[in-house]
């Protein structure tokens, strides 16, 4: 045993003595044979802070991409369903109008533009994450301000204002909850209406709730009584607390489990599915964004302890509410050049490598995860590539985009996959990604005459440049020819932001130009496919720094 472990000392401390350019053969084995779990698309979910960029011109364009890579029906979250307004979109701001009052204190409800969001969803087979926020400025305990003025660079909690209080009256509130649901049932039916989720707030334990955790717990026992007797079978759930929210979310499970409800008077509160936040944090280093996947892992962890203790628990659907890099998507690197990451293939890389490790978490903790929120989405008439946390700028995709679309290929289940060069989940978690080595990791899946491998080449530190090669053996296919469809995201390829700035980086590009942006944003085929013998060695490809590529398989 003592050999063993000097063994491996050495084979650690040989591999630590390398450069992070050194060229090292990476080798992966991929074991089709050895089903891990099913390949549950938990990143087919996404959301956003400004609801009313949903059925403007690129927020539709979006959404149809985002709805078309998917095999599963997408869910979508955004905040402010409830604010009051008229629509006018802002960065970190949006509304509906939902609720008012007439001369007389009575409510007044109007749904247009509440359903105009949830038209372009339903219309493109998405589904809500239904967000039961903000307070309507009628029923705020304190009004004025409402509407706020931010916009990046200026002091964040500038943006709490009227919407963050709780109601002065709690019977409206959830009667208001309740003419929303009911009408949605009679407006897209009990089916469909039954199969989203509806969640009350964000982040109550943070600067979005200007209340105490008691009225939270009370403002969503009138959220989920007001469900319930619109749809007895409508799912909610919360409490999307922050990352590190644990004792939070700890107590608000506690309150569901076995407080007085303060509605009905009875012991517990609807609870169909828990909810929290996780978060990376990068930093500038010596002039260089260097990112910490830690940070997002930490969250993860630390809140499926807690859920893990209650046995009634067990196999509830759990949703990662926002799952994301840092906590703020409309700060553009020009007042936060930590955020810098966000153009370029850091973020693609960043989304795969965490991705992976996500299901190593919830396989740890056996965990019936349902989604993990990219809070990243769209921002409508911004300057191109500001460097705000989105999928798109002004209509064309960006790099990180065509990982999601990676992931649309990849179905049945997980399968054993093994690399020299990949990060264990332990030394994430302690020291994230930052050895001289890059992260060099594998996940892959098998279906019926389909398989799929995703290999990343990541590291915290934001470099691009070297290249590896890297070795993979396709073992115990059923096969042994196959179809071997090859696509990357690196520097020269899905890479729109590339593109552009080869352009000179114009910020009035003309229709040529628009149209060759929104040719290099799509998921680019790396030459013809190719007949391969699995039989007779492994496949043998190279992969950029910050690179993310995909074998499909074919038989």
């Amino acid at each position: 045993m003592n050999i063993l472990k000097n063994v491996y000392l050495f084979i650690g401390l040989s591999l630590l003595t390398y450069t992070a350019n050194a060229q090292l053969k990476t080798k992966i084995e991929v074991n089709f044979d050895k089903n891990i779990a099913p390949m549950k698309p938990v990143w087919a979910w996404f959301g956003y802070d400004e609801p009313n960029y949903t059925y403007m011109k690129d927020g539709q364009k979006l959404l149809t991409e985002i709805s078309k890579l998917s095999p599963v029906p997408v869910y979508v979250r955004a905040h402010n369903l409830l604010t009051s307004g008229d629509g006018t979109p802002a960065l970190k701001w949006g509304s509906t109008n939902a609720y008012t009052e007439d001369a007389y204190g009575n409510p007044v409800y109007n749904w247009k533009i509440v359903d105009q969001i949830f038209d372009t969803y339903v219309k493109r087979g998405m589904k809500p994450l239904a967000q039961i926020g903000f307070m309507p400025e009628a029923l705020s305990t304190k009004p004025l301000p409402y509407q706020h003025k931010w916009k990046p660079g200026v002091r964040y909690d500038e943006i709490l204002t009227g919407w963050a209080y709780p109601p002065k009256d709690y019977k409206k509130w959830g009667n208001l909850v309740y003419e929303w649901v009911k009408h949605c049932v009679k407006r897209y039916g009990k089916t469909e209406v039954e199969s989203w989720y509806w969640e009350v707030w964000n982040e109550p334990d943070g600067a979005y709730w200007k209340g105490t955790q008691a009225e939270f717990f009370k403002l969503y026992d009138y959220a989920a009584d007001g469900l319930k007797r619109a749809l007895p079978t409508a799912k909610i759930g919360g409490a999307n607390v922050t990352g590190g929210g644990t004792k939070y979310l700890d107590a608000f499970i506690k309150h569901c489990l076995t407080d007085t409800n303060y509605v009905t008077g009875k012991i517990g509160s609807p609870l169909n599915a828990v909810l929290f936040h996780a978060k990376g944090s990068p930093k500038v280093i010596n002039g260089t964004v260097v990112m910490d996947v830690r940070a997002q892992l930490r969250n993860i962890n630390g809140n499926y302890k807690i859920i893990s203790k209650y046995p009634q628990l067990k196999n509830i659907p759990v949703i990662i509410g926002e799952s994301d890099p840092e906590g703020c998507a409309a700060c553009g690197m020009s007042t936060n050049p930590e955020n810098a990451y966000r153009n370029g293939t850091m973020y693609s890389s960043y989304t795969a490598a965490s991705f992976a490790r996500l299901y190593e978490l919830t396989d740890k903790y056996n965990i019936n995860l349902k989604g993990a929120v990219t809070w990243s989405f769209e921002f409508e008439n911004q300057p191109w590539f500001a460097g705000f946390r989105d999928l798109a700028t002004n209509g064309v995709d960006k790099p990180v985009l065509n990982v999601f679309r990676m992931f649309g290929h990849m179905k049945g289940n997980r399968v054993e996959a093994i690399s020299n060069r990949m990060y264990n989940l332990n030394s994430i978690l302690d020291s994230s990604i930052r050895k001289p080595l890059t992260d060099i990791g594998v996940l892959a899946t098998k279906a019926d005459r389909k398989a799929a491998v995703m290999v990343w080449n990541y590291h915290d530190e934001d470099k691009t440049g070297s290249k590896d090669a890297v070795s993979i053996s396709l073992n115990k296919l059923p096969t042994k020819t196959v179809t071997i469809t090859q696509y990357c995201i690196d520097t020269e390829n899905s890479n729109s932001y590339t593109a552009w700035k080869k352009m000179g980086s114009p910020q009035n590009p003309d229709a040529k130009q628009i149209a060759a942006l929104e040719k290099s944003g799509q998921l680019k085929m790396m030459g013809k496919p190719i007949k391969f013998n699995t039989g007779g060695g492994a496949f043998e490809m190279e992969l950029a720094r910050q690179g993310v590529a995909l074998l499909k398989l074919d038989w």
